[in-house]
């Protein structure tokens, strides 16, 4: 029995999502693990077939998730962030891009064996990497925020300007060769180009102005902004094919820079949809291939154009285009060898492989295997190679997970020596000047500023944390903190101090459920931690061993011990919380704040002996 179109929505839903939880299990490049997935479940296997079950739906389900997640990608696009970088950025979305049209498209005749007609479109067309691809990539490998921003750019930015190429090197090519040669074509594809822009313009506008106005309740928002999005693609791809792309990223980046809270709110929203559509297109994509189209990929004229495009065109067309522009050659090299095709690669080669053979090029055949050769090798070689390139090129932030603190008291620089002595990087982060007074002293990583400001997303840098701890003595701004980033962080990277406080009959002053979990133990508020440091606790390291498990640890430990974090001996990194699941086990370091009783013991011991050596005196 043939399995019903529900049950291939259904296991496209599980085989995506299932790829990305394996990838990110077992910190592999999602796209790569996404692809073979694919390809077992269709051209291999046979399970699903979407291109042939789904019929006359496949194309326009494809579209519509090519156009959400563009847009969720250019919604991401402030230009507060470019600060140092628009020479460069600007420079590789133009003059980079055009070079690479052209160098692309003499590699696709002259190696691939394309006529010149096919091979200027379809050349226009390989500049495009796009969010599909990078932003997986960019999560998986930690790079440096210059080298991670000029990617993300460029791949959102030259996503539309690829289709827009491609669609005029058609137009062109349909001009040249007419027998009577009309310039009104060539005409409207500009005037659709400009209308695309400005409509995007609108819609953001005119979104935005209805979120700042409150005409549209909170509730009806994303259903509101998903809505616009394909209204903005589906009217200007009507008018004039593949310029949809540009009206959709038009209009994210307009919005992006309209300043308005909820689209922050959004934000995440987005980008789970955006997440679980990439996992869904790619299973659909490569379970449609055919077993034919996936040979032709090792012919050696496809294999020679593919290898030609990674190693030559892409990062000369890098290093041309950013002469003068400040980037070092370490950041020219990393940018100038990530460039992964994607999904809109795919989707308007297959739209572009029709309307050539339709007008007659019969070599326009081998497009649709010459672009998965192209998606599926660079996929393969830079999912794999960017965290290792971007380590050797020292512009990863790769190392052992550390984290950020929010809050200056004498607890958290305690906490912060206690963590960068493990080889752990933390930073402390307060408005307060005058609190950071001992956080420099102490020569400790700090950020003056309150976290939750717009300049501080700017200025701060993020990345090397995976850990946030709000520890301020204001248990609402804790948990405020906790629940605006609990969505970048996780929910379980996410700490507070408890808000129980110790002279309030032990109630708390907000719902301890907000926000976070509870840092440590909900019997230790901020101020017990504080007071405990006053009365000489200290931070002591245990390592377990088979003599000295667990167990005896515990028993050997004072009522009033505060369990803080331990380290596995592989440096991964976990706070002690009340819904911490993992038993520490032989070879763990726990570091714990204990009563002084050691060192009590020694000034005792001290005390014994010197009065013991004057007892001898006097006897003498």
């Amino acid at each position: 029995m043939e399995p019903s179109l529900l049950f291939q929505i259904m296991l496209i839903g599980i085989l995506g999502i299932g790829s990305q939880w394996v990838a990110w299990r077992f910190r592999m490049p999602a796209i790569v693990i996404m692809s073979i997935t694919g390809l077992l479940a269709g051209p291999f296997l046979g399970i699903i077939n979407p291109e042939e079950d789904f019929g006359e739906l496949y194309s326009p389900i494809i579209s519509a998730a090519v156009a959400i997640i563009l847009f969720e990608g250019s919604l991401s696009l402030s230009f507060k962030e470019l600060r140092g970088l628009e020479k460069p950025v600007f420079r590789i979305a133009s003059v980079g891009a055009f070079i690479a049209w052209i160098l692309g498209s003499l590699a696709a005749h002259y190696v691939a064996g394309l006529s010149w007609a096919v091979a200027f479109v379809i050349g226009g067309l390989f500049i495009v990497t796009g969010p599909t691809v990078i932003m997986p990539m960019l999560r998986q490998a930690k790079l440096r925020p210059r080298p991670a921003k000029i990617l993300k750019w460029e791949g959102i930015i030259v996503d539309p300007i690829g289709a827009l190429l491609a669609v005029f090197a058609f137009e062109i090519i349909t001009f040249l060769s007419a027998n009577d040669p009309d310039v009104t074509k060539l005409l409207l594809f500009f005037a659709a180009s400009l209308f695309a822009a400005v409509f995007g313009w609108a819609c953001g506008k005119g979104l935005g102005w209805m979120f700042e106005t409150g005409h549209i309740p909170e509730f009806l928002k994303s259903p509101a902004v998903v809505t616009v999005v394909i209204l903005c693609f589906t009217v200007a791809d009507e008018i004039m094919h593949e310029t949809g792309l540009l009206s959709v990223t038009a209009m994210g980046i307009t919005l992006a820079n309209m300043g308005i809270s909820s689209i922050s709110d959004m934000r995440h929203f987005k980008e789970n949809i955006s997440v679980l559509l990439i996992s869904a297109i790619f299973i659909m994509l490569t379970a449609s291939l055919q077993l034919e189209t996936l040979m032709q990929i090792f012919s050696p004229n496809i294999i020679g154009y593919v290898l030609l495009m990674m190693f030559i065109v892409r990062p000369l067309s890098i290093f041309l285009s950013t002469i003068s522009s400040g980037l070092s050659v370490n950041e020219k090299v990393l940018v100038g060898w990530i460039a992964p095709r994607g999904i809109v690669a795919l989707t308007v080669s297959g739209y572009f492989a029709g309307v050539l053979l339709e007008a007659g090029y019969e070599d326009a055949e081998i497009l649709t295997t010459l672009t998965f050769g192209l998606v599926f090798f660079t996929v393969l070689a830079h999912g794999f190679s960017i965290g290792w390139l971007s380590k050797k090129l020292n512009l990863s932030m790769e190392g052992r997970p550390g984290a950020l603190i929010v809050g200056a008291n004498p607890f958290t620089v305690e906490l912060s020596k206690s963590l960068r002595k493990a080889g752990i990087p933390t930073i402390i982060v307060d408005s307060s000047y005058r609190r950071l007074s001992e956080v420099r002293k102490a020569g400790l990583p700090f950020y003056h500023g309150s976290i939750l400001s717009e300049q501080t997303e700017y200025n701060l840098d993020t990345v090397p944390y995976e850990y946030l701890l709000a520890a301020t003595d204001d248990n609402a701004y804790n948990s405020l903190v906790c629940t605006t980033f609990m969505p970048e962080y996780g929910r379980t990277n996410v700490f507070k101090v408890s808000p129980f406080r110790k002279h309030k009959n032990g109630k708390p002053e907000i719902v301890s459920k907000v926000g976070g979990r509870i840092l440590f133990d909900k019997k230790f508020p901020m101020e017990d931690l504080n007071e405990k440091l006053e009365n000489g606790y200290v931070f002591r390291q245990t390592t377990l061993t088979p003599q000295y498990n667990y167990m005896q640890y515990v028993e050997d430990k004072d009522n009033s011990t505060v369990f803080l974090y331990l380290i596995k001996p592989s440096g991964q990194l976990k706070f002690y919380s009340e819904e911490m699941r993992t038993v520490p086990a032989v070879g763990d370091t726990i570091i714990s704040l204990t009563p002084p009783t050691k060192e009590k013991a020694k000034i005792k011991e001290r005390i014994e002996v010197q009065r013991n050596g004057e007892g001898k005196n006097n006897n003498e």
